[in-house]
């Protein structure tokens, strides 16, 4: 009897249905339907093309230098973003609201303007370019290039994703562990880091997928060599002008199904650790 009461509760806020229908089909149309198609045009190659395809040499190295490239420069924003995100929430300094709207800069500049404005910065003749050559340190056309321009886009993501949790930790909290007795450290360590880890690790992932899938911002600064400083993204656009579509949608679907593994054990681990530090 109780089950068939709640069943018939009504919830206060009418249209349930309706959106949920609404959020399925959209979510179909924009990202179940396309992702179809792709699987649909792979299914063209027999598993041994298949399997040959995306374990070939140029193939692999393309995609270790996608995702190897993308966990670094993912993990470097996890870092400096944080760093930054607790300037900005903790610190009253000069330029503090421009410094603020220049981390949105990435979200809104195009990802080819980037990257003309990278290669230009870095090449051997560009301003930081030419203090690090004398140093022999190569950055554009190499993949260390690709390794800035990815941090580049991905810095936002952890310090947007930092910033309100920071925003909703009251100071008093780190002042009563100061008044208990805590170090510095043990105030960090104890105190903060079990707070914002969840949020760390959400940035952490959305940095690194869009790394995984960056363009415009690294094939000026890559050079694009074959097995040197090719990303994967580049190779299926090669593919596709290759009018080797079926070998494209391999690739892509390898890059998918890592993206997806790796996601979602960032996921896991997201939850695992605000589970552990009472925050889910």
């Amino acid at each position: 009897m109780d089950r068939r009461r709640n069943r018939r509760r009504r919830s206060v806020i009418p249209g349930f249905g309706i959106t949920l229908g609404l959020t399925l089909t959209w979510l179909a149309l924009i990202v179940l339907i396309p992702l179809g198609g792709l699987f649909l045009k792979t299914a063209e190659l027999s598993p041994s093309e298949f399997w040959s395809i995306v374990t070939g040499t140029r193939a692999l190295n393309a995609l270790k230098i996608s995702f190897g490239l993308s966990l670094v420069a993912a993990a470097v924003n996890l870092f400096f973003g944080a760093l930054v995100g607790w300037a900005l929430v903790r610190y009253e300094f000069p330029g503090k609201r421009l410094v603020d709207a220049i981390i949105d800069v990435p979200f809104a500049l195009p990802t080819a303007v980037a990257g003309i404005a990278l290669t230009t910065l870095f090449a051997e003749n560009g301003w930081l370019g030419g203090l690090l050559a004398p140093f022999g340190i190569k950055v554009a056309f190499t993949p260390l290039g690709i390794l800035i321009a990815l941090i580049f886009i991905g810095l936002p993501f952890v310090v947007r994703t930092l910033q309100p949790v920071l925003e909703d930790l009251d100071t008093e909290i780190e002042e009563a562990a100061a008044t208990l007795g805590a170090s510095r450290w043990q105030t960090i360590t104890k105190v903060i880091a079990p707070i914002v880890l969840p949020s760390l690790w959400t940035g952490f992932a959305l940095a690194f997928a869009r790394a995984v899938g960056e363009y415009g911002s690294v094939i000026f600064i890559a050079g694009n060599l074959p097995n040197i400083s090719e990303i994967a993204p580049l190779l299926i656009v090669i593919r596709l002008e290759e009018f080797k579509y079926a070998d494209a949608t391999a690739i892509a679907v390898v890059m998918l199904l890592a993206s997806f593994v790796i996601l979602f054990a960032i996921n896991r681990l997201q939850r695992w650790s605000a589970t552990r530090t009472g925050h889910a």
